[in-house]
């Protein structure tokens, strides 16, 4: 019997460069999801999406939600009774500021060459419209050599992760028995490194916060009031220096209740991986390990929890000076979270370590933006093997299993809304710029993608026996 994947991966080879065009064509579609500037744009990408669906043998639509739509596509040919799979996916992106850091305009990608060959840098590069060319290209070339698919296959596009997935947990629960599958792909985390794939069998989760602590009834001349009322930015300022004590642990109440350490079997497996921290931190132009004493940079990223203010304002910020005393101060503030944490209780956990230490006459206010619990996703399944050997496949290096330090709400949405676990494939690089100016993605990483999604729906799409 002839091999039914050759001719996809012989295909998907042959077709490379309109791979490329395509993806480029997509990243072309500012699909900025929490400006409200963009909604057009969001709209456009959504439509361009379904259209691709509809062109490979899917039944595609766009479908409205209370912020930007989902785009939804299920297979039309597929033998009866194959397995059922969700392709998830988000087309919306970061917002590209500082726009002046950029190399090149965020919207206009470019194909250029560097050490590792070509890659196309642009927003959305790699987070997650690239990824997302990874699996829909395998399918595109599934379509095109087979007229069919091995697997009952449905497409769920997301226009709202980078801001936070407001629409998402009603639209799964709304469409539970549309989205049934047996396991969700998402392609939004890295491999291991450029040669070596990677299945991500633990995410962190997160809480999102903003605190604002305020003081007097308005803003004050410093003058004639400092040193005798209390100066919400400063007060801030100290609480935040408190979050953390001298060895790195989180002061905030009841943090880490309930975490459970990593088997001496998981610590084995990454210490195997040969991870080199030097590295890690010179990419970013560091060299001084920092974080919780006593933990591996693996273990603070894949299994410790942490909280970072991502942002500080109050007071007077323009140009020149106003010496001003102001009304109140923000900071925002994000906690990643591990197995074992309860958002809830980390929420609590804020509003009483800033409650109890802010001084009299300072009130504080708690908004909590976002907040999802930390997912593992098991390390022993039929369809994780089944994606091992789709990847042994197209890599010559073995793949490996890997956590992660981000958050993709979505899985654990998947799981507790539709009650089924998601492989985490994904082909970025540490050093892909998510999030930043100039971000890329490796052709490589993008066509190693292609085929190795192609793989893993010839070895998912297989009949049990």
């Amino acid at each position: 019997m002839s091999d039914p994947l050759a001719p996809v991966l012989e295909r998907l080879d042959q077709d490379a460069a309109l791979a490329v065009a395509r993806l480029c064509d997509l990243l072309r579609i500012p699909s900025v999801s929490t400006d409200p500037a963009f909604k057009p744009d969001c709209r456009r990408a959504a439509e361009w999406l379904a259209a691709e669906l509809s062109a490979i043998g899917f039944d595609a639509a766009v479908r409205e939600t209370p912020g930007h739509p989902m785009v939804v596509g299920h297979s039309r040919a597929h033998p009866e009774g194959a397995p059922r799979l969700l392709y998830y996916g988000h087309y919306d992106v970061q917002p590209a500021d500082p726009i002046e850091l950029w190399e090149s305009p965020p919207f206009e990608p470019v194909v250029i060459e560097a050490e590792r060959g070509p890659r196309v840098v642009g927003r959305g590069a790699v987070d997650d419209k690239g990824q997302v060319m990874t699996w829909l290209e395998a399918l595109r070339a599934w379509h095109a050599v087979h007229g069919s698919y091995p697997a009952r296959i449905t497409v769920l596009l997301e226009g709202e992760e980078e801001s936070g997935s407001p629409s998402l947990n009603g639209f799964l629960e709304a469409n539970r028995e549309e989205l049934a599958a047996d396991v969700c792909l998402i392609s939004d985390t890295g491999m291991w490194d450029i040669d070596t794939p990677a299945i991500t069998t633990s995410l962190r989760g997160m809480v999102y916060s903003e605190v604002t602590l305020h003081g007097p009834s308005r803003d004050l001349h410093s003058g004639m009031y400092g040193g005798a009322v209390p100066n919400p930015i400063n007060v801030l300022a100290r609480l935040i220096a408190q979050l953390h004590d001298e060895q790195g642990r989180i002061q905030i109440p009841g943090f880490y209740d309930g975490i459970a350490e990593p088997s001496a079997e998981r610590l084995a497996q990454w210490r195997e991986l040969g991870f080199d921290e030097s590295a890690f931190l010179a990419e970013v132009g560091l060299k001084t390990p920092a974080g919780e004493a006593g933990r591996s940079a693996l273990e603070r990223l894949w299994s410790r929890p942490t909280c970072d203010v991502n942002g500080i304002h109050g007071g007077y910020t323009g140009k020149g000076a106003k010496t001003v005393i102001p009304a109140h101060a923000t900071a925002k503030i994000s906690c990643r979270l591990v197995p074992g944490q309860d958002p809830k209780t980390v929420e609590a956990g804020i509003r009483r370590f800033f409650e109890e230490r802010a001084p009299a006459d300072c009130r504080v206010e708690l908004t909590v933006h976002s907040a999802s619990p930390a997912i593992e996703v098991p390390d022993r399944s039929p369809e994780l093997t089944a994606a091992l050997r789709g990847l042994d496949r197209v890599f010559d290096k073995t793949p490996v299993l890997i956590g992660c330090g981000g958050s993709i709400p979505v899985a654990g949405a998947i799981r507790r809304l539709l009650g089924f676990d998601s492989l985490l494939i994904g082909f970025g690089l540490e050093d892909d710029r998510v999030h930043s100016p100039n971000e890329k993605f490796e052709l490589r990483c993008l066509h190693n993608g292609a085929r190795a999604h192609a793989a893993i729906l010839a070895e998912l799409g297989k009949p049990s026996t």
